[in-house]
């Protein structure tokens, strides 16, 4: 599958739906975007049934902003409308097909339930906006296992 380009008129539409969406966020003059490129798009086609989309930081500079995109390229992953994952630099291929796996394998339940308890805890309330940092346990177990296997 091809990716798709994100910006302010239609990234609540397509990162906001069920599923997986991945998001790199990237800028043409960016030596590391353009190598991480071809990866992004490979494992797009390698996993038609979800969504790759990109972000350019120049054109689209309020989602970054909003985002607090500091370095580039960033991946986010967003899945069923909540972010489970976001982290600037490069991945090998085998590294994001991991990284899909460990996403696909999460129990959104739980996540949502974890999420739904720390929004409690500090007096908010819980919501799924895929603009919303997740920052539950079990989310990040899953950014730990994800960095080891980008390490490895």
């Amino acid at each position: 599958m091809a990716t798709v380009e994100l910006t302010a008129a239609n990234f609540a539409e397509k990162v906001g739906a069920e599923g997986i969406t991945l998001v790199d966020f990237w800028a043409e003059w960016c030596g590391p975007c353009r190598a991480f490129a071809p990866t992004f798009e490979k494992v797009s086609e390698n996993n038609p049934d979800l969504v790759f989309g990109k972000v350019d930081t120049e054109a689209q500079q309020e989602l970054a902003m909003e985002f607090q995109i500091r370095s580039i390229p960033t991946l986010m992953i967003v899945r069923d409308g909540v972010a489970v994952f976001s982290q600037p630099g490069m991945m090998r291929e085998q590294q994001l097909e991991s990284l899909i796996q460990q996403v696909r394998d999460l129990d959104m339940d739980e996540v949502r339930a974890q999420i739904a308890e720390n929004a409690a805890a500090a007096g908010k309330p819980a919501g799924t906006d895929p603009k919303a940092a997740a920052t539950d346990d079990a989310v990040a177990e899953r950014d730990e296992k994800a960095e080891e296997s980008v390490e490895a």
